[in-house]
């Protein structure tokens, strides 16, 4: 072996023993709490500060100061954090949406308070901790990795781990101290991220920023390792970094070198972008649900406030009104977070990116260096920018169809870590670049009324998607993406809509930015940014246009006016404290001046108070919608032929696509409207279902009972679509649909509604019931009011948000919004679910009025009872197959017998 070979092996041994512990310290903490620590990062920045400072200013021993930092700091921040920040979350319930968010926001207020405690400038004087040789970093990877093995699978403790990570919730009831769990994993992880900050600091740049994203790009061993493996992560780790050192001996030549040269020096970011887009699986547990409420409402006032503030910066000159050019800009970028992550639910790490790409772009565009084109004036060169870069948000948006949650975040925050380093930080990308400002607007005043234009525009793009026809879908997508589809939203094309129209939002800001730096600034454009802003779009409202605005105003007012990293520590206080604050801190304020407001019982008179008396019980029955008032109750009176003609007069047929229409009629034995033939469905090595025959007939109840694990749930989401048989097909009025998503067979007439509500929180009773109609393709605009009355819901009710609602009255905003689409087919998992007497027998009622009108009817229900005087034809599964078809009496008495033997 020869001595460079050799040299270079050690080297990459050493980085890849740093990584190797970042890996075992993300798996451990998100094994012991369901958490991917995006702070890790940061506090191994935070810790390698603090031993420089011990040492270097202070004259701290070194094995003082580093015992001081890795066995009391490092661990000591992670209790804290698990205490103070996460466990609030725990007590919510876990929501993993404002878990990520959590993290992020730690990450930000460490990276933000490092660089108010120690400045933005890098450090070279970091002590180093032990010497160059890599062996004694990598004896250190391997016991630690030997040993959190050994306690996972033979201590107490690692059993109580196993638990927690199974079923937290199971584990608490079996008496496991959970909390104590998450505070071990917590600390264990802090403590190898301080390990990993302190073996890193004298090789690296050494500052707030640097850091933190250097640690942060390593994630890719433990998504590699599936968030579970240690020795994968060690393994990979350890290879990644002699690859990447190795490497460094090439010098490719040709057009293409400097690209494969920095792919060769930024190896583990290579390693992210395939671990995060291409490995399957990555944080699949943890799929982001959004904690969908209803909106809250603009204060009156608030855009007269809003514009008058942003007009001021007109009357300001000199710094300040250089300083306040930024805020336009800025607000368009975060404008891009709101229509991503506030309207389509999506989490998106990587704005960032495209808002680099716009500013470059139009710094190319003007400059005439964009291949194949000339150069052309700085507005222009902004729109074609735009035009450019909004195309490429596909690259978030594709991965996003197949991904959510956690998996979504890592896809993202991987695309813009990728762009930060192959683009960003080239020189053959960025060198010698300049950038200034169209004709006419080159003063600081009067760009900035550009820019005030330019957001005006950005404004109304945002606004027209969130209103009308794709407002509600969005936001269907948002609140519960499988209602979503089932209610027809075609939900991969939605999300590709939100990314692209995000790219574009985001180029737009970020050449307006660039333009009024007058350069193109890659640090303007880092990674770190792109969590910043998501984090400050999410805690101020990333629902809203007018918080998207005050963020803009409040990050660049902060750090301008005061030391830089203000901004940042401030929104990561908000960030953190989302599980003690979780409507935000508007929210808070509101909730607050609320409590401490005097409620005084205003004094009526005798006249007053009997007028009252008359008057509560209405009110009562309004806002709790009681059961099934007017043209249900109609509905609920009427039997047989009188029932159905109810509904057709409720309910009215001819808003059906014609494909539709011509139904036999229930009195005459009709062919089946929908069949399955041989579904086969496996999970693992366990047969869920085993050549199952099912058919649905038009003006007929259908209903799927069974024991628990007989397969009901299986045979009914391979009816709906919402999941693909392994063999079998599923045939509509003799079309084979069985490739055909939720979304698409919603739109051919097969509508369904969930076990667990699915409903649109954010969406009054009315757009709920609307998004059925609109997606359903129904052109008649009474539709939507026939189905409201028939379900009683056509009162006050209808302009209440969903969010809040009784399980009763949600129960029939579901039913509701699958009748809006005139489906020929309507499956019903659950129907009764959560319902009293009273509401299942309405239920019962209008269902018998549907089939009587022609709807094909399918029930999986373990109510026996509803069964027997519902359905028409009753099917018995037991351990994936029918064993027992035919009239409900026949064949629930002969269950019955057979039970009582």
């Amino acid at each position: 072996m020869s001595s460079l070979t050799y040299d270079l092996t050690l080297a990459g041994l050493a980085v890849g023993s740093a990584a190797a512990l970042t890996g075992i310290g993300l798996i451990v903490t998100y094994r012991a709490t369901g958490v991917l620590n995006f702070a890790h990062g940061a506090i191994a920045m935070v810790c390698a500060y603090v031993l420089r400072q011990c040492v270097v200013e202070w004259g701290w021993p070194l094995w003082l100061a580093a015992a001081v930092t890795l066995l009391v700091l490092a661990p000591g921040l992670g209790v804290v954090l698990e205490r103070f920040v996460f466990r609030p979350l725990a007590v919510l319930g876990g929501d993993p949406a404002q878990t990520l968010v959590a993290s992020i926001g730690v990450f930000v207020l460490l990276v933000g308070g490092a660089a108010l405690l120690w400045g933005q400038g890098a450090r070279d004087d970091a002590p180093e901790l032990v010497a160059d040789e890599p062996w004694g970093q990598l004896a250190v990877v391997l016991m630690l990795a030997a040993g959190v093995a050994a306690v996972v699978r033979w201590t107490r403790f690692g059993r109580e781990l196993r638990a927690v990570v199974d079923d937290r919730q199971l584990a608490v009831l079996g008496g496991i101290d959970a909390d104590r769990v998450a505070a071990a994993g917590w600390a264990f992880g802090s403590f190898t991220a301080g390990l990993t900050g302190v073996l890193l600091a004298p090789y690296v740049r050494l500052d707030p920023y640097g850091l933190s994203l250097l640690v942060m790009e390593v994630v890719a061993v433990a998504v590699a390792a599936r968030m579970r493996s240690l020795p994968v992560a060690v393994v990979v780790a350890l290879g990644v970094g002699v690859a990447q050192s190795q490497l460094t001996r090439l010098h490719p030549s040709g057009w293409g070198a400097p690209l494969l040269q920095t792919a060769g020096t930024n190896l583990f970011v290579v390693a992210l972008l395939v671990a995060a887009l291409v490995l399957p699986g990555a944080g699949t547990r943890d799929a982001l649900p959004r904690t969908a409420t209803a909106r809250v409402p603009t204060p009156p006032g608030a855009w007269i406030v809003a514009a008058v503030l942003f007009l001021l910066p007109l009357g300001l000159a000199g710094r300040d009104l250089h300083t306040s050019i930024q805020v336009p800009a800025l607000a368009v970028v975060l404008l891009s977070l709101v229509v991503v992550t506030g309207r389509g639910g999506q989490i998106s790490l990587g704005q960032a990116a495209y808002a680099g790409l716009g500013a470059l772009f139009t710094a190319l565009l003007a400059a005439g260096r964009f291949p194949g084109l000339p150069a052309v004036p700085e507005l222009a060169a902004l729109a074609v920018a735009v035009v450019l870069v909004a195309p490429l948000g596909l690259l978030t948006g594709w991965p996003a169809i197949g991904r959510r949650g956690l998996a979504l975040a890592l896809a993202t925050f991987a695309v813009g870590v990728g762009v930060s380093r192959f683009v960003f930080d080239q020189p053959y990308a960025t060198a010698g670049l300049s950038l200034g400002r169209p004709a006419g607007f080159e003063g600081d005043r009067a760009y900035y009324l550009l820019e005030l234009l330019l957001l005006a525009l950005a404004l109304l793009v945002a606004h027209g998607l969130r209103r009308g026809r794709t407002g509600r879908a969005l936001a269907a997508m948002r609140d519960h993406e499988a209602g979503a589809q089932a209610a027809g939203v075609r939900v991969p094309s939605l999300k590709l809509l939100a990314f692209v129209a995000g790219a574009a939002l985001a180029a737009l800001g970020g050449g307006m930015l660039g333009m009024g730096l007058r350069a193109f600034d890659p640090a303007a454009y880092d990674p770190v940014r792109g969590l910043l802003w998501f984090a400050a779009v999410v805690v101020l409202g990333a629902d809203s246009t007018l918080g998207a605005l005050g963020a803009a105003a409040l990050l660049v007012g902060l750090d301008a006016g005061t030391r830089g990293g203000v901004a940042a520590a401030l929104i990561g206080v908000l960030a953190a404290l989302v599980g003690r604050f979780p409507g935000g801190p508007y929210e808070a304020l509101r909730t607050a001046a609320e409590r401490l407001r005097p409620h005084r019982a205003p004094a009526l008179t005798p006249a007053g108070a009997r007028a009252r008396g008359r008057l509560r019980p209405v009110e009562r029955r309004a806002a709790r919608t009681a059961p099934v008032p007017t043209g249900a109750t109609a509905t609920a009176t009427a039997t047989g032929a009188g029932a159905g003609a109810t509904a057709r007069t409720a309910y009215d047929r001819r808003s059906r696509p014609p494909a539709s229409r011509g139904t036999s009629p229930p009195s005459a034995p009709a062919s089946p409207l929908l069949t399955a033939r041989r579904l086969h469905a496996h999970y693992g090595g366990f047969t869920a279902l085993d050549g199952v025959d099912l058919d649905v007939l038009p003006g007929r109840i259908t209903a799927v009972v069974g024991p628990n694990g007989a397969g009901k749930s299986t045979l009914f989401h391979c009816v709906a679509g919402t999941l693909r048989p392994a063999r079998g097909e599923v045939r509509l009025g003799g079309r084979d649909i069985t490739a055909l998503p939720s979304h698409a067979r919603t739109r051919l007439g097969v509508a369904r509604t969930f076990q667990q509500l699915a409903v649109f929180p954010s969406l009054t009773v009315a757009e709920n019931v609307r998004v059925g109609a609109e997606q359903g393709r129904v052109s008649d605009p009474g539709a939507v009011e026939r189905t409201l009355r028939l379900l009683g819901l056509d009162g006050p009710v209808r302009a209440l948000p969903a969010a809040g609602l009784p399980t009763g009255t949600l129960r029939r905003v579901e039913l509701a919004r699958a009748l809006a689409g005139a489906p020929r087919v309507l499956l019903l998992d659950e129907p009764a679910a959560g319902l009293d007497t009273t509401e299942v027998a309405a239920l019962t009622r209008v269902l018998r009025a549907l089939a009587a009108d022609g709807t094909a009817l399918l029930v999986v229900e373990h109510d026996v009872d509803l069964v027997a005087g519902l359905a028409d034809v009753v099917h018995v599964m037991t351990a994936g197959r029918i064993v027992a078809s035919g009239p409900p009496g026949q064949v629930l008495d002969a269950l019955g017998t057979a039970a009582g033997r």
